[in-house]
């Protein structure tokens, strides 16, 4: 069983050091797709560890832009070029970390092969994410471009035209977890190929908000695949302080880190706080096998 990690990543080399440092495996390579603003130059010692490489993909993100999805989309299409035989491909961030040992994690990707892990609601049913997200889909968004006066621009448009749709006959599926998951194979050439047949869905998500979202779950949602899929993306994420981002994990949250059933946590700022990893390392990642149901 191989996992194809995927990382994004835009600051902190030494913090993605340890970040794959504690999940070096076998089994496991690494693929590190540097936002295009960086300086590649001081992310390129992280090809002289073990399985990993960075992506040839450089995509120039702007937060909650299609560009994001667009990088993760193009990287996984490198990963699938590569003919190496991975059987899942695992999207994190940079600021992610396992909070289970790597030994675990493989142990319980190798007891699903096949499945895939995303976590969403529907826009069909009672959902409090889908009752304001709606305007991502409904509304022109500017996020992927930038110039001068955008947003009055942007807020012209919406007055003067009608509602936006969803280009395909399809139950909508996202929430605020929908931007990390691990699928399989399968699910990965399918969506890449019906990206790919379906130019008219990259043309509408570029003027969408925070697509990363919700895009890749109503594709998936919506394929033969939907019966593999398991709604649970085993991510540890934290929006008790409200807003558009997560909390900033600390050693304050090691006893709920410790208690959860998750494979991964974020977000950690080794900057902001790196006794929580400490704690992670030594009392989860060191810790004797336990199967993670």
């Amino acid at each position: 069983m191989r996992i194809a990690h995927l990382i994004m990543a835009h600051k902190g080399p030494e913090q993605i050091v340890r970040l794959v440092t504690s999940m070096a495996h076998e089994g496991a390579d690494f693929y590190i797709h540097l936002d295009a603003k960086a300086d590649r130059r001081e992310f390129e010692f992280l090809e002289t560890l073990p399985g990993v490489r960075l992506t040839t993909t450089r995509m120039y993100v702007r937060w909650a832009s299609y560009r994001f999805t667009k990088a993760i989309l193009e990287c996984t299409r490198e990963i699938l070029a590569t003919g190496i035989d991975y059987d899942f491909v695992n999207l994190m961030s940079a600021q992610d970390y396992p909070i289970k040992p790597a030994e675990a994690i493989h142990d319980f990707f190798a007891r699903n092969i096949g499945r895939s892990f995303l976590s969403f609601e529907s826009n069909e049913e009672d959902s409090a994410w889908w009752a304001h997200a709606m305007s991502r889909v409904e509304l022109y968004h500017s996020t992927y471009f930038k110039f001068k006066g955008q947003y009055v621009l942007q807020a012209i448009i919406n007055r003067v035209l009608p509602k936006r749709k969803f280009p395909l006959p399809y139950t909508l599926y996202g929430g605020m977890d929908g931007s990390w998951w691990t699928i399989s194979r399968t699910c990965a050439q399918y969506l890449i190929d019906f990206v790919d047949s379906n130019p008219t869905l990259e043309r509408f998500s570029m003027f969408t908000w925070g697509s990363d979202e919700f895009l890749i779950s109503t594709i998936l949602m919506n394929s033969p695949y939907r019966s593999t899929i398991v709604n649970d993306n085993y991510r540890y994420i934290d929006w008790s302080q409200g807003g558009a981002n997560p909390k900033v994990l600390t050693a304050d949250d090691f006893e709920s880190l410790r208690d959860s059933h998750k494979l991964f946590a974020r977000k950690f700022d080794t900057e902001v706080d790196t006794t929580v990893l400490d704690l992670v390392d030594e009392y989860l990642l060191a810790a004797p096998l336990q199967p993670v149901s």
